[in-house]
């Protein structure tokens, strides 16, 4: 039974030290998977091991789980077990556990999922978060010589699954944006660039003011009457987009931006992310913390995260 605090699930809950592989001599980082789904299934009942461990590879050769410097987190949802299941493994020397990764791994920690439990592989995720951006983190634990102390580390970290995913656990950063007194030429480059349909816009401090869409575009090219007529001859040369082209490097973004965006709290439920999708029609929702912007959560990754990873 899984230990909970302040409602909240201890990470080390999850394993004992005999879900531990501790200083593997293996080198392959496939065998050494394969060993600790055998373990896992020898002490907690996990399902058909093989289909487990094709489902693992499949996920890891298409997207390699490292999560920090030295440390992996594979993992894969099956239907056989009712609660999310962990196993551990350390190397002294290291695992090379994917060709596009330099960095050997020393600590691998297998989480496997009930498949009907949306979003626990990112609450399992996000409980580790402060131990994986450490980079001490996966050479402290290698040098740990017995599987009870390897538990005691996860055990004393104090880390725990919250009740719930929250928005900052799913966004991702915002890597393309615009500042406040930028113009709609900058806007257009970056629309063609980078093929993207909308892009936020910061003042000096990273606050969020507003979107520049590529629907508000469209509109100021386009005269309101050609929406309801037939005769497309007064736009047939685009003559309103050569407009446009003399004026987009004196048009001001505060002129064109729209206020008509979602946006949630980082801290808010990942479940009200779901709602501001429904709700507003949209396909990707801002989120802030207070006024400032720190991520942003598209519908296709939302979908991914939850139903998926």
């Amino acid at each position: 039974m899984a230990a909970k605090v302040n409602n909240s699930i201890r990470f080390s809950s999850l394993f004992t030290s005999k879900d531990v592989i501790c200083q593997t001599t293996e080198t392959d980082r496939n065998q050494l998977l394969k060993q600790m789904l055998t373990q896992l299934a020898l002490v907690r009942g996990i399902g058909d091991v093989e289909e487990a461990y094709q489902a693992l590879l499949e996920r890891e050769n298409e997207i390699p789980t490292v999560v920090g410097p030295g440390i992996a987190m594979p993992h894969v949802r099956l239907s056989a077990i009712n609660q999310i299941t962990v196993g551990i493994a350390t190397s002294q020397k290291g695992i090379k556990y994917a060709p596009q990764i330099e960095k050997p791994v020393k600590l691998i920690i297998m989480t496997l999922v009930p498949k009907v439990a949306p979003g626990a592989y990112l609450q399992a995720m996000s409980s580790l978060a402060k131990i994986c951006q450490d980079p001490k983190t996966a050479d402290i634990v290698a040098e740990l010589d017995t599987a009870k102390k390897v538990w005691d580390f996860f055990d004393q970290s104090g880390m725990t699954l919250k009740e719930h995913l929250r928005a900052s656990d799913i966004m991702s950063p915002v890597t393309i944006k615009l500042q406040e007194h930028d113009t709609l030429e900058r806007a257009i480059d970056l629309f063609v660039h980078h093929q993207v349909r909308d892009v936020p816009v910061v003042d000096k401090d990273g606050n969020l003011m507003g979107v520049v869409t590529t629907h508000e575009l469209l509109k100021i090219c386009l005269p309101d009457y050609i929406l309801w007529v037939e005769d497309l001859t007064p736009i047939i040369n685009f003559e309103p987009f050569a407009e446009i082209l003399r004026k987009e490097s004196k048009t001001w973004l505060a002129e064109i931006m729209t206020m008509d965006y979602a946006t949630v709290a980082e801290d808010a439920p990942a479940a009200q992310v779901a709602k501001e999708f429904a709700k507003q029609r949209v396909d990707h929702a801002y989120v802030l913390r207070g006024k400032t912007l720190t991520g942003v959560v598209s519908l296709a990754m939302f979908l991914n995260k939850i139903l998926r990873e």
